[in-house]
């Protein structure tokens, strides 16, 4: 069997497409047992962030593996197989394993060196052992990846390259002031109260807000977050620390009006929906700015036509009477409001006027003087050249400084991406940071990490060949046992008045001398499967010893049945 990864994330794809491809809980739950249902695979397990979905499974066959795994991802995200396609990765065998190792000391993640991270993939395993999906591969596969992010955070200064995903999008909120200058004494409203939302919570706290409002769907997981908070930050973190934050939990329906006091908002929830329209933000920040921050459509439909011509012309859907010159009646200040029925006539009138249109089938001298006669006489009586202007660019007033600071960390996103055009508004999302991270400066300690991930990688790969071969030294083993226990019911028979100290001592000889046989072999078959392109020698080892398959195989299983009590007892 064969480690496989197939997946993508925010290096692979766009926003759009992750956003789509996004699972829910249920829908991980549903494609980790359709994975072990399939024919290629005997484990499985999903890492599902933010910005990647990972599909990781013990294969025996690597393009059916792949084939099936990458059906299975576009069904269960919904993302047609054609669509998802050029987005996918695939890792395989050792490079699925450096790659796992990668993404848990933050190497892969959108901000470098976070540690959020590591939380998620204890939690994708704990999903995989509790749906009994994960065996030895991948139990050993990411209980291995969480020490080894451990030991690069604790090992080098990779926290120092990043942070989480919350403190880079709160910088770049607070677009290059410190961000405990810009929180300070400011109202955040922190929706959902998973650990994302917690963290958000915790880092508002710390960077100085007044208050913090808990909204989520379960109120008691709100209820109890708010308590928390209160609890560690309300009285200052440390001796001499001024933080003295007021926590609450309200009910979901509550947010629209907590729009209209909150100064900061981040959200990250697991809707599939919106939690926030575009719509509901205009109305909670519509006070607080000095302008409407929506237009109504329809009222901009009835709005007077900006005037595009001089006199009037026989079946011109526009009111010409009062107009000031200056530009054609078939030009892009014309139509400039019109709504769909007027601008279907105007089109309409257009096609069948004369106005403005020069018949392509007349030229010559004669034509060409009426032309410059009429322009001339139009310039004399306006002032200026009518034809061929664009309309003048009318000035925006200019944006207001915002009021309201959105982020959003949800995929798919909780935020509506029409609020960032509304006055009044910053809004920071998860395709935002993407970009923003792209240029992110990455610390010297991320070459250090890279090769604790690489000799990782090689102890890992030894330990697993090494342990693919343990079965056969054990069946090995058992066959000397039973070789000897063998032999010494036939000396019994032989020598039927043998006292009991003399049969022991012969039967402990007889043992010892098999143990010595089988001790460097067997220690230096170890050694040389755990070496790359050492799978070889297990299966030497039972053509050399005629060893039963069957024996072999029960032993793998009795120690498989072990590791799944050990299981059971708890996620590690």
């Amino acid at each position: 069997m064969s480690l496989l990864v197939v997946g993508l994330s925010h290096r692979s794809a766009p926003v759009s497409v992750l956003e789509r491809a996004s699972l829910s809980v249920d829908a991980q739950v549903k494609l980790l047992q359709d994975t072990v249902a399939a024919e290629p695979a005997t484990e499985g397990a999903v890492l599902a962030t933010c910005n990647r979905i990972e599909l990781y499974a013990d294969v025996d066959k690597f393009h059916a593996g792949v084939a099936e795994l990458s059906t299975l991802l576009a069904q269960h995200s919904g993302v047609g197989l054609e669509e998802l396609t050029p987005y996918l990765y695939v890792h395989y065998e050792d490079r699925a394993v450096h790659h796992l190792f990668s993404v848990a000391c933050g190497l892969d993640s959108m901000v470098v060196g976070e540690g959020q991270i590591l939380g998620q993939i204890k939690d994708a395993l704990a999903r995989a052992q509790e749906l009994h999906t994960a065996g030895r591969l991948l139990n050993d596969l990411f209980q291995q990846a969480l020490r080894v992010g451990k030991r690069a955070h604790s090992e080098t200064g990779i926290d120092r390259a990043g942070q989480s995903l919350v403190t880079f999008g709160l910088e770049q909120l607070a677009v290059g002031a410190p961000v405990e200058t810009w929180a300070r004494d400011k109202k955040a409203l922190v929706i959902g109260a998973g650990s994302m939302s917690s963290l958000a919570a915790a880092t508002l706290a710390r960077a100085g807000v007044a208050e913090i409002v808990i909204a989520n769907r379960t109120p008691e997981r709100a209820e109890r977050l708010a308590h928390l908070l209160e609890e560690q930050y309300g009285q200052g973190l440390t001796e001499g620390d001024d933080t003295d934050v007021l926590a609450r939990a309200v009910p979901m329906p509550s947010v629209p009006f907590e729009l209209t006091r909150a100064d900061v908002v981040v959200s990250c929830t697991g809707a599939t929906g919106l939690v926030l329209t575009a719509d509901v933000v205009a109305a909670g920040v519509g006070s607080r700015v000095g302008q409407q921050p929506v237009v109504d459509l329809d009222e901009a439909a009835e709005a007077p036509l900006p005037p595009t011509s001089v006199g009037t012309d026989e079946g011109c859907p526009l009111d010409l009477s009062a107009v000031r010159p200056g530009f054609s009646v078939m030009g892009e200040a014309a139509v400039a409001g019109m709504d769909a029925a007027t601008l279907e006539q105007h089109a309409a009138w257009v096609a069948g006027g004369t106005v403005d249109r020069r018949e392509t089938n007349r030229t010559g001298p004669e034509v060409d003087a009426d032309l410059i006669g009429a322009l001339a006489a139009t310039a004399s009586a306006v002032g200026r050249i009518p034809e061929r202007r664009r309309p003048e660019p009318v000035a925006e007033p200019p944006r207001p400084e915002p009021v309201l600071f959105l982020l959003d960390l949800a995929m798919p996103r909780d935020i509506d991406a029409a609020a960032h055009r509304l006055a009044g508004v910053r809004l920071v999302d998860i395709e935002s940071l993407a970009e923003a991270s792209a240029d992110a400066p990455m610390a010297a300690d991320v070459d250090q990490v890279r090769r604790i991930v690489s000799d990782e990688v090689a102890a890992f790969g030894a330990a697993q060949r090494a342990a693919h071969i343990t079965p056969t030294v054990v069946a090995l083993r058992t066959m000397a046992a039973d070789v000897v226990a063998g032999e010494i019911a036939r000396l019994e028979g032989r020598l039927p008045g043998l006292d009991d100290k003399h049969r022991a001592e012969i039967t402990q000889t007889v043992r010892r001398v098999v143990d010595k046989l089988l001790h460097a072999p067997t220690v230096r078959v170890k050694q040389l499967a755990a070496e790359p392109g050492g799978a070889g020698y297990a299966d030497a080892l039972r053509t050399l010893f005629d060893l039963d398959p069957e024996t072999v195989a029960s032993v793998s299983r009795a120690e498989e049945s072990t590791e799944k009590n050990a299981q059971n007892r708890g996620p590690a």
